[in-house]
């Protein structure tokens, strides 16, 4: 099967599961073929439990899940075999990589020429050219994710569930396979749901980005809009912003659009006609801060305005400063040192300023 037959159209309709206690509902849900959905949330959300259902694990109290428009269940023996999944810790036997790679293809009774083919092919693409005569017991941590990776792939299946693959991984570690999962997934264009508590690795990885709270799905569409654009109160706490900004577009010319929020106007990159009521949203990342009196040489940034600090708190290498300006409240991530140099703490006056590219906005719901 060519890679670009290789994804499946997942489809959940009226998706219902209790699990220890806790009910998954899931009235809608599509995985277009071939991309990657990530799924965000907190403990006990129900990641876990929406994996295990989707990858027919586990039975569904009610509803269906649809593979290409056709219902299947755990009993598809033909559709499981389609299935390949990857887990927190890789599940290795002592061996070689070759002979763990190689385990699947043996089950379904691949010749030795052929799976010798795949595994040399596939140890390649994930980086672990020349590993195959290893032991498992010498490898990182990394290494041995990239076997269980390998170990999957080289089934060619059609459709790849992945629950929090990085979560036993150093930081270093973690960001650079986090990267190389992505390469690697979209080179394949398997269908993908991974699911993860890390907000950086669900935007590197995925196409869509979904956010379950308490089994229900809160937000999903886009990995850019959905970590940039929060919908509610509860959302924007979750992926560490304030809540979203309600206005009304006011003016459009040449695709930049303005908005007034009130005691503010901003600008976006939008097609958004005059008169739209818009939710409006900027990443802390996004925003920089000036000394209330700084002079400003003109530059692209299109939002500016001065704006009083009302809370400044202390990250890992990074000071996160909530300023508010009237009934507009945006977040900004600055450095320790800039924290410092700005001598910023509540009730300090400072100059807020970004892009209007930076600026998401999208129409509010009625």
């Amino acid at each position: 099967m060519s890679a670009d037959q290789r994804g499946v159209r997942i489809e959940a309709i009226g998706l219902r599961k209790t699990h220890q206690q806790f009910v998954l509902d899931v009235p809608q849900l599509e995985v277009p073929a071939g991309t990657t959905l990530a799924v965000l949330g907190p403990s006990g959300s129900g990641k876990s439990t929406l994996l295990s259902t989707l990858a027919l694990l586990l039975r569904p109290d009610a509803g269906q899940i649809l593979y290409d428009g056709v219902e299947v269940s755990h009993r598809d023996r033909e559709t499981r075999q389609q299935i390949a999944a990857l887990f927190q810790r890789p599940y290795l036997f002592r061996g070689s990589v070759e002979a763990n790679v190689a385990y699947g293809l043996k089950l379904r009774k691949v010749s030795t020429q052929e799976r010798r083919r795949r595994i040399a092919d596939i140890l390649e693409r994930v980086g672990l050219s020349g590993y195959g005569g290893r032991s498992v017991i010498t490898l990182s941590g990394g290494e041995a994710q990239r076997v269980a990776m390998a170990r999957a792939l080289v089934l060619e299946p059609r459709v790849l569930f992945l629950d929090e693959p990085m979560s036993n991984l150093d930081a270093l570690i973690k960001m650079q396979l986090t990267e190389d999962f992505a390469r690697i997934l979209r080179a394949e264009k398997v269908t993908t749901v991974y699911v993860t508590h890390d907000q950086s690795e669900a935007a590197t990885v995925s196409d869509r980005i979904a956010i379950l709270r308490a089994g229900r799905i809160v937000r999903i569409g886009t990995a850019d809009d959905v970590i940039s654009l929060p919908t509610d109160d509860w959302v924007a706490g979750f992926i560490g912003m304030e809540p979203p900004l309600e206005g009304r577009v006011v003016a459009n010319e040449s695709g930049v659009a303005e908005i007034d929020c009130g005691d503010v106007r901003m600008f976006a990159v939008s097609e958004l006609p005059v008169g739209t009521s818009v939710l409006a949203a900027v990443r802390p990342e996004d925003v920089l801060l000036f000394e209330a009196d700084a002079e400003i040489p003109l530059t692209s940034a299109r939002n500016r305005f001065r704006a009083r600090v009302v809370d400044v708190g202390a990250r890992a290498t990074t000071v996160r400063v909530v300023v508010e300006s009237g009934c507009v409240r945006l977040a900004a991530t600055v450095s320790r040192a800039s924290a410092m140099e700005l001598r910023l703490e509540p009730g300090r006056e400072v100059i807020a300023m970004f892009k209007a590219t930076a600026t998401r906005v999208s129409p509010r719901p009625t």
